[in-house]
């Protein structure tokens, strides 16, 4: 295993004690609470309830950090320069539905620039994580984003209600920390979305960038309607091309 620093393993361990509560609930999604936030964006008790765990945990180790978090907020803390960024279920519809593609993401932005995170699939038992200068992982093996060079041998992800036709072979899976830490690991080849909130890709970023990708320039100063393009280096440019519209 390769040596993570305190802060890593503390999101990890708040990951890991969230998943529990999610797994059960999972088990359970008929007696789940739903209430309606928007349409296409719900909220449940599952999602609170992992929220509270995480944040429970984080703060226990790092009183002083500050938070965003999906349902939670904002929360600014004597330590203005290191923010965990958290969502504790991406993919809730998937959740709901019974669908078991969704994830815990975790990120640490320090000083405006992500420097670690994590994206835990509790259903599959995948961990996905990366540092800043310390390589991207999967379950505790190097990973690095694919080698193909050729747009129609590649796989792309995307998400949202994009309605542009775009010729590249595409999925939709509804959760966006999974198709990028995906993409980090080479099971995808490039990741396209828009309308997005810093918690649904912060983990991610790292991990791109950690496994040898490339994501186009984010303003990490803001929370919402980000539009992120994510591949391996070597399609990026081809892949760009294809989305010169999007």
């Amino acid at each position: 295993m390769n040596t993570i620093s305190a802060n890593l393993n503390i999101m990890i361990k708040a990951s890991d004690k969230a998943s529990k509560a999610l797994i059960r609930d999972f088990g359970e999604i008929e007696k789940l609470q739903v209430s309606v936030k928007g349409p296409n964006d719900f909220v449940s008790n599952a999602d609170l309830k992992a929220e509270k765990i995480i944040i429970d945990e984080l703060k226990k180790a790092r009183p002083n950090y500050s938070i965003i978090s999906e349902e939670d907020g904002s929360e600014t803390n004597d330590d203005k320069d290191n923010i965990w960024i958290i969502d504790p279920i991406d993919g809730t519809t998937n959740f709901l539905h019974g669908i078991p593609h969704f994830a815990i993401s975790i990120a640490l932005k320090s000083k405006g620039e992500i420097i670690a995170g994590i994206i835990y699939d509790p259903i599959k038992n995948e961990l996905f994580y990366a540092e800043k200068n310390n390589g991207a992982f999967f379950n505790n093996q190097r990973v690095r984003v694919s080698k193909r060079k050729n747009l129609n041998d590649c796989l792309f992800v995307t998400g949202g209600k994009e309605k542009k036709e775009i010729d590249l072979l595409t999925r939709k899976t509804g959760c966006a920390a999974l198709d990028i830490a995906y993409v980090a690991s080479g099971r995808y080849d490039g990741y396209f979305q828009d309308n997005l909130n810093l918690w649904d890709i912060a983990a991610g970023i790292v991990m791109v960038k950690e496994a040898g990708g490339i994501i186009n320039d984010i303003d990490l100063s803001q929370n919402h309607k980000i539009k992120i393009k994510a591949s391996s280096s070597a399609i990026n440019e081809k892949m760009l091309k294809k989305l010169e519209n999007f």
